[in-house]
């Protein structure tokens, strides 16, 4: 599985952006998926998790009715819709695979995207 993300830029605070990964491989609707991101001199964390049927999701404590992530099959893309950011939430984004939710939620994935900048300005 080979992953492709776009979407990321420069918003004020309160603001939104899509995050976009794109997947190329006959196998993407078997992977769950998940966005992750790593701001300057933090560790990277899990933001957004969806399992390979959809029905399980999970988000960091943080980010909490304000994303949602979402998954079609029929276009092997995962989505990550940001509203209300704050200055917090400024990182590089990385969209993953991994057949495992837990592992993904533990930032452990079998295929990683390039990041995507994404900016918050206060």
């Amino acid at each position: 599985v080979q992953l492709q993300a776009s979407g990321g830029g420069l918003v004020q605070a309160g603001g939104s952006l899509g995050l976009s990964c794109a997947a190329s491989g006959r196998t993407f609707s078997q992977y769950a998926m998940g966005w992750m991101r790593q701001a300057p001199g933090k560790e990277r964390e899990s933001v957004a998790v969806i399992s390979w049927s959809g029905h399980s999701i999970y988000y960091a404590d943080s980010v909490k009715g304000r994303f949602t992530i979402s998954r079609d099959d029929a276009r092997n893309t995962v989505l990550l819709q940001m509203n209300s950011l704050q200055p917090e939430d400024t990182a590089v984004y990385y969209c993953a695979a991994d057949k495992s939710v837990p592992a993904l939620t533990a930032v452990y994935a079998d295929y990683w995207g390039q990041g995507t900048q994404v900016t918050v300005s206060s």
